[in-house]
């Protein structure tokens, strides 16, 4: 977010400033050319000035030798005036076609400056005086028609600058509003992008936190970027571990009760089930029974070690043993608890119940620190719950790596039955949590609490090809002497 509102700021700076630059460079062309533009009007005005002082020159030769004549004096201050003038025109800076016509004009301007000096020096009654008169009236009304058609082309010029610099003013007054009208609207915009980009993300941020409040734990936040992306990811992780928590704290209640409940059982019922136990013994061996009677011995018998089994798994659960660590070989332990496996459930068709064992070992699985006793426990029962999944026929593999990046062993059990339910995979380690029917559902919560007890991790998924998959992950503990595996 941080990101977007500096690049929204950097385009507003960089559009106002070049809008600015814009209406410099515009101001500063219109009033170059309002400066070239009073320039025209005072070349206007001093050809004007010109064109006057060259009639009044023409007018008092016109009217020499008449009663209305005027001085000689007068005559020669207004030709004096007359050249003064025709050379101001040379002081400014002009495009070479109206230099040529001005050198033009200067000479006309001389040559008549000639001829009327030749009409006053000659005297009163002469032959020549009015032929040079009349040539002299000539020459200035030739330069007359000059100096007239140099004011209409200074005219045209001045009307199409006039014309130009008016468009400049009139489009840079235009630009000049929209920037006005333009700023507040485009700031408005970006305010309401940047309002609602943070709106937005702080409603579903503070959306969560109710729901959280209020106990849903499983709510996530999605669809947030930027910064709020990694707040709401931190937000997502902070939900699952109070998840996480909450699930342990309730297992350690459970726990606790199981506990409770465990040795409660234990005191009340271990001696009577003992002595019910030795009492169906002896009378089955003392009586003289019928067979079904016998049987009815023997099936009670039975129940009361299965009950001896439910209380010894209550036990077991609730007041685990300390595990007793020492270096073992995983493969040797899988590959032994398999053998012991296969000789205890072998059917006498020879076939193993037509469960068949496929095992790959890692060779550079390295001896670790664990209880030999305990994994082999957690091994035996995950197989057998493997083989009540798959019936009378699958495969059950076994695979062992070693992952040297993190110095761990990887163990994973897989059957080809048709594996979990997605709905119960979560509650499948919960203490008295089942869907056998015969079931005490402390199977797998022993097997957790054993691998949790070395350091290691399990859990469970649906493996691609169909089935369930166990994995079991236990950290490398080294030999203290050696520093490496052996």
């Amino acid at each position: 977010m941080k990101k977007k509102i500096i690049i929204a700021l950097g385009a507003i700076c960089f559009f106002f400033t070049i809008c600015g630059i814009y209406i410099i460079v515009s101001v500063e062309r219109a009033t170059s050319k309002l400066d070239k533009i009073i320039k025209l009007h005072q070349v206007e005005i001093l050809r004007e000035h010109l064109l006057i002082h060259i009639k009044g020159v023409q007018s008092d030769l016109t009217l020499s030798g008449t009663r209305y004549a005027s001085s000689v004096d007068t005559i020669v201050t207004h030709s004096i005036h007359m050249g003064k003038v025709a050379d101001k025109c040379f002081q400014c800076h002009h495009s070479p076609e109206v230099m040529e016509s001005l050198n033009e004009l200067k000479s006309l301007t001389e040559k008549y400056k000639d001829s009327l000096s030749s009409v006053l020096t000659l005297g009163a009654g002469s032959d020549r005086l009015e032929v040079e008169k009349d040539h002299a009236i000539r020459i200035g009304q030739d330069l007359i028609a000059k100096v007239n058609s140099i004011v209409a082309l200074t005219s045209r010029n001045l009307a199409e600058n006039t014309k130009v610099a008016f468009g400049q003013i009139a489009i840079t007054k235009t630009m000049l509003f929209l920037l006005i009208a333009a700023g507040p609207l485009i700031s408005t915009v970006v305010a309401y992008v940047s309002i609602r980009g943070l709106t937005r993300p702080m409603n579903e941020l503070l959306t969560a936190t109710r729901r959280l409040e209020g106990g849903d734990l499983d709510y996530r936040i999605e669809g947030l970027k930027d910064e709020f992306g990694e707040l709401s990811t931190s937000f997502n992780k902070m939900a699952r571990s109070l998840k996480e928590q909450m699930l342990q704290m309730q297992r350690t209640e459970q726990m606790a009760v199981v506990g409770k409940l465990a040795a409660g059982l234990g005191h009340e019922v271990k001696n009577p089930l003992a002595g019910i136990k030795a009492a169906a013994n002896l009378l089955s061996e003392e009586l003289v029974l019928k067979e079904e009677d016998k049987a009815l011995f023997s099936q009670i018998v039975d129940e009361v070690g299965r009950l001896e089994a439910l209380m010894k798994g209550f036990l077991s659960f609730a007041k685990p043993p300390a595990p007793q660590m020492e270096y073992v070989g995983i493969n040797g332990l899988i590959e032994t608890t398999a053998d012991f496996y296969l000789q205890s459930h072998r059917s006498p068709s020879g076939d193993g119940n037509g469960i068949r064992i496929a095992m790959e070992l890692d060779g550079r699985v390295p001896v670790t620190l664990a209880d030999p006793m305990h994994l082999q426990q957690v091994f035996l029962n995950l197989f057998l719950n493997a083989v009540d999944a798959m019936g009378d026929k699958g495969t059950l593999s076994v695979e062992t790596r070693f992952d040297a990046s993190a110095d761990s062993i990887r163990i994973e059990v897989r059957d080809s039955g048709k594996g979990i339910d997605p709905a119960v995979r979560e509650s499948i380690f919960q203490p008295f949590f089942t869907t056998k029917p015969k079931g005490t559902g402390l199977g797998l919560a022993i097997c957790k609490q054993l691998i949790e007890q070395q350091g290691g991790s399990i859990d469970v998924e649906n493996a691609p090809g169909g089935g369930a998959l166990f994995r079991i992950v236990l950290p490398h503990r080294k030999r203290a002497a050696e520093g490496k595996p052996s």
